[in-house]
């Protein structure tokens, strides 16, 4: 089998994933060059996510690679990493709402979900019959959710009420189901419940006017007096750190897509590079426009082997939560810097979606702060430096 290497894989990263995983990755790529590169910028510029690419990424394998219940082959989480770089280079919106699906919805449940629990739900959400949300973040806490979170669950006999309020929830307006993090007001302990979202007292309002991710349907949630009975209730979570156990991972694999966006950027900038003529030559001929294509692959180059690195920790099960933060606020704060210098290429033609570059420029301020913003990452990091939490 012949596996096509990125021209942006500098070093030939790829070249580490076994014959079954560069086939898997080559279909997936095929999938996203044919069928959804033609359609994201209309997508995003009418803020409307593709639904019709659900399923397909859904008989790919898109969701279901990382989960025992529902994988097709053994893989590695550097196959995993490739896959989410992979989306994220031709659209940040579609890798983001993969994301939710696979790490936060299905990873909550594989993670801190009883045996029946992953049994019932994972094969669901893996062939995508059921769209999956993850609801932590509050219109009063985001940096602060493992101490500031005000969303309430009551027990009551067989079951619980949830009330509060949750902010920037990814898939929420048309998903089935939302994990939903809660503090259990008789112990104070963050407890996580499976919520099907046609449940009553459930309301989600998409958040409207975003200038970043537009095809991603984020929504406020309100929840009023919503009951949920104790087998929905995620029997592993216990506390905020059974939350943390799955955001340790997603938070790599958010790493792996600052990666893809930025080389959606970049692959944009070669090819215009290689197109637009200025005095009497193609622009890729001029000095300072090859030094911005050489400080971008730089970054790229970087990144890639720092998050290849975390993956393969994550296999090893040697990852700690500094291993992704650091992994986290690296990568995306490279990717804000490459995006720009490729937007810059562009001159007046990269504020427009006639060129991918001005949509990847815009998305990357969404990843950059998403899945824990480069300051909360950065004390993260800090603390395993010096042994002193400066978060306060």
């Amino acid at each position: 089998m012949t596996f096509e290497i990125l021209g942006s894989d500098f070093y030939g990263y790829q070249s580490l994933l076994t014959d079954r995983e560069q086939s898997a990755l080559s279909d997936i790529r095929a999938y996203l060059e044919s069928d959804v590169r033609p359609i994201v910028n209309g997508c995003w510029e009418r803020a409307e996510f593709p639904a019709e690419i659900v399923k397909p990424l859904a008989q790919l394998g898109a969701y279901s690679f990382a989960w025992p219940e529902t994988r097709s082959f053994e893989n590695s989480a550097v196959f995993r990493g490739f896959v989410a770089l992979e989306l994220a280079r031709v659209d940040a919106s579609v890798a983001t709402f993969v994301g939710v699906q696979n790490g936060l919805a299905m990873g909550s449940i594989s993670i801190t979900g009883s045996q029946e629990q992953r049994d019932e739900w994972l094969p669901r959400l893996a062939s995508g019959d059921v769209v999956g949300a993850f609801a932590l973040t509050e219109p009063l806490s985001g940096s602060d959710s493992a101490q500031g979170l005000r969303t309430v669950a009551t027990r009551d006999g067989d079951n619980w009420v949830l009330n509060g309020s949750k902010r920037w929830i990814g898939n929420a307006t048309f998903s089935d189901i939302v994990i939903v993090w809660a503090k259990d007001a008789a112990d104070g302990q963050v407890k996580g419940f499976i919520v099907p979202t046609d449940t009553a007292g459930y309301t989600a309002t998409p958040i409207e006017n975003k200038i970043s991710l537009r095809s991603v349907q984020n929504a406020d949630i309100t929840l009023e007096n919503v009951v949920v009975p104790e087998s929905l209730r995620l029997q592993n979570a216990n506390s905020f750190k059974d939350t943390a156990k799955v955001l340790r991972q997603t938070r790599a694999e958010v790493s792996w897509a600052a990666v893809g966006n930025a080389i959606g950027a970049y692959d944009a900038a070669v090819a215009y590079s290689k197109e637009r003529v200025q005095f009497g030559k193609e622009i890729g001929g001029h000095q300072l426009v090859q030094d911005l294509l050489v400080k971008s692959l730089g970054n790229i180059t970087a990144s890639i082997g720092m998050v290849v690195r975390v993956s393969q920790m994550l296999d090893e099960g040697t990852q700690r939560d500094e291993h992704s933060a650091l992994a986290k606020s690296f990568t995306t704060t490279k990717m804000r810097e490459t995006v720009s210098w490729c937007r810059e290429l562009f001159g007046g033609n990269g504020i427009t979606l006639d060129y991918d570059v001005a949509r990847f420029f815009a998305d990357a301020e969404a990843i950059y702060s998403y899945e824990g913003t480069q300051e909360m990452n950065t004390l993260i990091v800090g603390r395993s430096i010096t042994g002193t939490a400066a978060f306060v």
